[in-house]
């Protein structure tokens, strides 16, 4: 094997020499070939790189393969790594190119066919005795690439990371607008988005997990995760077009309508419970949500209201799932003070100190007047059932067995639970 032996940094280094010439020297009397070839394949292979713009092609982008170009040279000769600037200059494009959207085996793929152009050329005219100098040098490219794709993938994710942040503050200040009815075309422009004809206003309460609950685990890792799990599939169901500002116990979440609040489709309001529904299995923890429409001036009118529907709905003991005002209404209407409330709430009033008479009461209304239904729920005997009738009938006057009193048995517990629940601790 012939040799070139000009000073090397690396103590016994030889550069390869490939077919009578240096490869250091090979490769530095032909960068502009180079440049041009790898940017010819990069536009080749790669379409992403088709889609830039000229100027950034023939300019950032030829600068910064030719500096490459002559770093891997500098390598060859003194068997070193490229210097620390230089992997730095590598993390810096990926972070813009990550800003840019290339994605990110693109801008990999761009480092692996700057290196196969650089081996095919220096190789071109290798001969028969310069294995081991081939061997080198393959050994010495595969270094500065597996250097270099590190640096990259670093970058391209701070670079992620960075416009993430980015995208999140936006997207914030944007839902902090609404929520405030404060102009949000701006803030809508700056997060990349578009006001919609309307946004579903949700307010979450979020049960807690089993896990927040064992002994001897973390509770705040336990809500951490079940979080997590919420808003991945929040923003699957939604294709992350959601704005939320969501913690372990619940929180708001504005969804994009398509059409005016006032005629938002059934289906659409099945499609949010349903939604509700399938995250709150995700999260592992029941989910009750109050829901109203509004354009997005209307946001915090409508926040204020699915917040009282929520909160209607958990003092009612309503079940897990989507709540609107139309779910509620007698409920809702019953929560407001008036002289009508207190007067609903003293009819069942008799009942209050006999608990035994109440819960039979609620029981016979949710099972649909069944008597036998309601003697299996309480574990009691349908006669037992019909003497406690009877017997509420007596004080109060209003007989469960007639349907002309049930309207009224109906508010008057509803109104009888909106007392309760508003009562001084």
């Amino acid at each position: 094997m012939t040799g070139h032996n000009p000073p090397a940094h690396t103590p016994g280094w030889r550069i390869p020499v490939i077919g009578g010439v240096p490869a250091d020297q090979r490769l530095l009397g032909a960068v502009p070939e180079l440049v041009e070839s790898v940017i010819t394949a990069l536009l080749a292979r790669v379409p992403t790189y088709r889609r830039l713009p000229r100027e950034q092609v023939t300019g950032e982008l030829a600068q910064v393969t030719e500096r490459r170009i002559r770093a891997l040279a500098q390598a060859v000769r003194t068997g070193l790594p490229a210097p620390g600037a230089e992997f730095t200059d590598v993390r810096e494009a990926a972070a813009r190119r990550a800003e840019e959207g290339v994605p990110l085996d693109a801008v990999l793929l761009a480092h692996h066919l700057g290196m196969e152009v650089c081996w095919e050329l220096v190789t071109r005219q290798a001969r028969d005795g310069d294995a081991t100098d081939l061997l080198v040098l393959n050994r010495l490219l595969l270094d500065q690439l597996r250097r270099a794709t590190t640096a990259a993938g670093a970058g391209y994710v701070e670079g992620r990371r960075s416009l993430a942040d980015e995208q999140h503050a936006a997207r914030r200040a944007l839902l902090t607008a609404l929520l405030d009815g404060t102009p949000a075309e701006d803030h809508a422009a700056r997060a990349g988005l578009r006001l919609p004809p309307a946004y579903a206003v949700l307010r979450l309460a979020v049960a807690d997990h089993p896990d927040e609950l064992a002994p001897g685990v973390d509770r705040t890792v336990a809500g951490h995760r079940k979080l997590r799990r919420l808003r991945a599939e929040l923003d699957h169901r939604t294709r992350q077009s959601v704005l939320g500002s969501l913690s372990a116990s619940g929180g708001v979440a504005l969804v994009p309508l398509d059409c005016r609040p006032d005629g938002v489709p059934a289906a659409t309001w099945q499609l949010l419970a349903d939604t509700v529904h399938r995250t709150a299995r995700a999260a592992g923890a029941a989910v009750r949500a109050g829901a109203a429409a509004a354009t997005p001036a209307g946001v915090p009118e409508a926040a204020a209201l699915a917040h009282e529907v929520l909160r209607v709905a958990q003092a009612f003991d309503r079940p897990p799932g989507l709540h609107r005002l139309d779910d509620v209404l007698l409920e809702y209407q019953l929560s407001r003070p008036s002289h009508a409330r207190s007067g609903l709430a003293s009819l069942i009033e008799p009942l209050a100190g006999s608990g035994d008479l109440l819960t039979t009461l609620r029981t016979h209304l949710a099972g649909g007047l069944n008597r036998r239904h309601t003697a299996r729920a309480l574990h009691l005997h349908p006669n037992t059932v019909d003497y406690r009738l009877r017997r509420i009938a007596v004080l109060t006057g209003l007989d469960p067995t007639h349907p002309a009193d049930l309207l009224r048995i109906t508010a008057a517990i509803a109104a009888h639970d909106a007392v309760r629940t508003q009562e001084p601790a």
